[in-house]
């Protein structure tokens, strides 16, 4: 999460108390590859280790110790395929722009998975839009950051300059 600078307020003695609780600005895209990828490899690594209990030599053990090996085997066996089968979440709010009603909807999936309008904000009622490398922010009037949307495809980035060109300054 970064945090958003707000211009002005190392002044106002006021506005310094809220500089420490400084609103947060989330952006939308945590990394779920790596998550996953790391999540499938633990698994898998916790699969073969309830299998090599069984598979590989191990001195005659009695009726205790086998218990104990089979109790150990199946808990990694099962968290194994807890985390190989484990879904990435798409629990993500999606950030939507409607060019017909001229405003962004950002929509969260709720409990029963349907999408519920969290923002609706009018294009009018936008300050300006920055677009940055791969991100773009929407800046509210007074300057506060709305959100920071991560898209890494160029055509999808212009293809949103050229729909807010004429609506939202864009710096």
């Amino acid at each position: 999460m970064d945090s958003v600078q707000m211009p002005g307020a190392a002044t106002n003695p006021v506005t310094s108390a809220f500089q420490d609780h400084a609103p947060m600005m989330v952006a939308f895209a945590p990394n779920w590859r790596a998550r996953a990828v790391m999540f499938r490899l633990l698994g898998v690594a916790l699969l073969i280790a309830a299998a090599s209990l069984w598979v590989l030599p191990a001195p005659e053990l009695d009726g205790e110790l086998r218990l104990i090996r089979l109790g150990v085997s199946v808990f990694f066996l099962f968290c194994g395929l807890a985390m190989f089968l484990r879904r990435t979440g798409d629990d993500q709010p999606d950030a939507y722009f409607d060019p017909i009603r001229r405003e962004v909807r950002v929509l969260q999936k709720n409990d029963r998975g349907r999408p519920q309008t969290i923002l609706r904000r009018s294009y009018d009622s936008l300050g300006s839009a920055k677009f940055q490398n791969s991100s773009v922010q929407l800046v509210d009037v007074d300057g506060s950051v709305l959100m920071r949307l991560v898209i890494e495809d160029d055509a999808a980035r212009e293809a949103l300059r050229a729909q807010l060109a004429g609506m939202v300054r864009i710096t």
